[in-house]
């Protein structure tokens, strides 16, 4: 019978967080995954868990994953971890779950901190919806295109930024997304806890002459309505009322609907269109 993956969420912060049925699960399986031995060994002492760990982190996630699900199939239980949080939260976990689903092997997980939703919740943001991109990718081209997608995001988003790169992100997030408000939040659940609500323009002042400690996270409020609307609005004076109400005829659209739908879009009166077309039918 195989053995399973116990994908265990850890301390982002305060030790304090770790779960009873975490400690008890990492001390009962029989191997432990973790991004980086040399951090977790701590984390384990302080709990009194003397269980192997082997390494697992971005660089062997394809080659160890083999090697543990091989583990798993001769009928070990194996349990991640991550250096802080939960495991295949942007992080290489995701890919030895995805293998042990091609495997048959049962995967469960044992729910506790993660840094994007505490970061969520202090942020005094819309929590309704979000959108969660992580650290951005440092190729170029490929940071383009999710900044041209976040310019159309209406949730809230949330990034990671390391310290050393959060001047830079800041700035391509204010040419990229204008002047929005954002929550920044460093030191989650430990002693000297920051959140610090703002805007992007502020933050890029603050940190001009203070330097960036800490892992950063960025919540950031998503595009609103209102400047959906203006947006199609200043697309639509592109073009005459003539022409707009010419889309709509030519869909079957009755003629007194069409006034009212280009009034609407062009958020003037219908009296307005009605004008525009009577002036131009006398010209």
């Amino acid at each position: 019978m195989s053995g399973k993956l116990f994908l265990c969420a850890t301390p982002i912060g305060n030790l304090g967080d770790m779960t009873p049925r975490v400690v008890e699960t990492l001390q009962a399986v029989d191997l432990i995954a973790a991004e980086d031995t040399r951090n977790s060994i701590k984390l384990l002492n302080h709990f009194g868990i003397h269980t192997s760990m082997t390494s697992y982190h971005e660089y062997n996630k394809i080659e160890k994953a083999r090697y543990l699900i091989e583990q798993m199939l001769e009928g070990r239980d194996v349990a991640l971890i991550t250096d802080a949080g939960t495991p295949a939260i942007s992080d290489p976990g995701e890919v030895l779950v995805r293998m042990c689903h091609e495997a048959g092997i049962t995967v469960t997980s044992l729910p506790g901190a993660a840094a994007c939703i505490t970061a969520l919740t202090l942020s005094g943001l819309s929590t309704r919806r979000f959108c969660f991109e992580g650290f951005l990718p440092a190729d170029k081209k490929e940071k383009r295109e999710i900044f041209e997608d976040l310019k159309k995001e209406s949730r809230t988003i949330i990034l990671y930024e390391a310290p050393h790169h959060l001047k830079r992100t800041l700035g391509e997030l204010s040419d990229a997304l204008g002047n929005r408000k954002m929550t920044l939040c460093r030191e989650l659940t430990k002693k000297f806890e920051e959140v610090f609500p703002t805007t992007i323009n502020e933050a890029c002042a603050i940190f001009e002459s203070k330097e960036p400690k800490g892992e950063y996270v960025l919540v950031i409020e998503g595009k609103s309505l209102d400047d959906f609307k203006q947006e199609r609005r200043q697309a639509w004076q592109e073009i005459s009322i003539e022409e707009h109400m010419q889309i709509y005829e030519s869909k079957g659209v009755e003629h007194k609907e069409a006034m009212k739908r280009v009034a609407k879009d062009r958020g003037i009166s219908k009296s307005d269109v009605y004008k525009s077309i009577i002036k131009n039918e006398k010209l």
